[in-house]
């Protein structure tokens, strides 16, 4: 005779090894990306940069020895300038999804680019896992000491009695960016001339090539010491904490140049979460040393960690912000 007791005690074992193996199935990734989090890193890493000699380039380096230090593995810096970063960009976000290469972002290759470039090799939100932001900072004004102009407002003045000429980092950058907003909120004149890259804009403004540039601390800080350069103002509301001693955009009277200087690390998009779980709290932790704090802020920037999440939301708010004034000021991308 049939006997359904034994029929259901067999049944209920097929069942349950059935479920044992769909939880093996489904936790396996899971256990596999845990289990690289912790041999990670297991080789050298770079982390892609553009803008030689620029903030970016600075960060980069700064917190590349020091996770050296950290995992006695090498972590270079490979700087790939021109393109306004969209060079750098587009390799990091087509290299292998392992957490080996990292990217200093920026609002060059982030934010302009996306309005700038009709064919972009990369989306800045779906190709790249966020890591955290590193620092915050201004862009500074700056003129060769040729220039009459004593302030801001007497450079608009000149701006719009002769037209001047300001260096940019490149076409999307933020010196570019800030150039042109500078020109919307004071309705002067002022012709765009790229470089390509932070440092290429310092020597010819040096060089008198150009009169007037929007640079960072960083970039700045050594010529406006030896008075190479003449700051007139900050993009901030209020007096920077790391320029005490230039005048904040409203201070100088033209309020509406607010341009905030950021720098965040990203890799490609899906590397394993543990391992950009990893690298946050590895980065996060060298920024918030003290030591590290100070050693920024004499730059010109202050230290800004975040969560990955942090700087998604960051980047898409500065996309949204962007993105009406590119396409006000009539910029291409070349």
């Amino acid at each position: 005779m049939f006997n359904i007791k034994k029929q259901n005690i067999g049944l209920t074992r097929v069942v349950s090894a059935l479920v044992m193996w769909a939880i093996t199935i489904v936790a396996t990734p899971s256990i596999a990306a845990d289990q690289s989090a912790q041999s990670y890193p297991s080789r050298p890493i770079r982390i892609l940069g553009m803008g030689t000699g620029s903030t970016a380039d600075y960060l980069s380096r700064y917190i590349a020895q020091r996770l050296n230090d950290r995992w006695h593995q090498p972590v270079v810096v490979d700087n790939r300038d021109g393109a306004g970063g969209t060079i750098a960009a587009e390799v990091a976000a087509k290299a292998s999804p392992d957490g080996y290469t990292l990217i200093m972002g920026h609002a060059g290759p982030m934010v302009s680019s996306v309005s700038l470039y009709k064919d972009l090799p990369y989306d800045p939100i779906k190709d790249f896992s966020p890591i955290t932001r590193t620092a915050l900072g201004v862009v500074v004004l700056v003129v060769h000491p040729s220039v009459p102009a004593k302030n801001a407002l007497e450079l608009v003045v000149l701006a719009k009695q002769k037209g001047l000429n300001f260096a940019s980092a490149g076409n999307g950058s933020i010196s570019h960016l800030s150039g042109e907003l500078f020109k919307q909120v004071t309705k002067s004149e002022i012709q765009h001339v790229p470089y390509k890259s932070a440092g290429a804009a310092l020597t010819s403004i040096l060089s008198g090539e150009t009169q007037v540039s929007f640079l960072s601390p960083v970039t700045a800080h050594a010529q406006l010491k030896v008075n190479k350069l003449r700051a007139l103002a900050v993009s901030s509301k209020e007096r920077f904490v790391g320029t005490p001693d230039i005048p904040s955009a409203v201070e100088a009277g033209i309020p509406g140049m607010v341009a905030e200087l950021w720098f965040g690390l990203f890799t490609t998009a899906k590397v394993p979460k543990p391992i950009v779980t990893k690298l946050n709290t590895e980065i996060t932790g060298i920024l918030n040393n003290q030591e590290v704090k100070d050693a920024i802020l004499l730059r010109g920037a202050v230290v800004s960690p975040s969560t990955p999440e942090e700087l998604r939301d960051f980047l898409k708010s500065e996309i949204q912000r962007w993105t009406p004034i590119i396409k006000a000021s009539g910029i291409k991308a070349g």
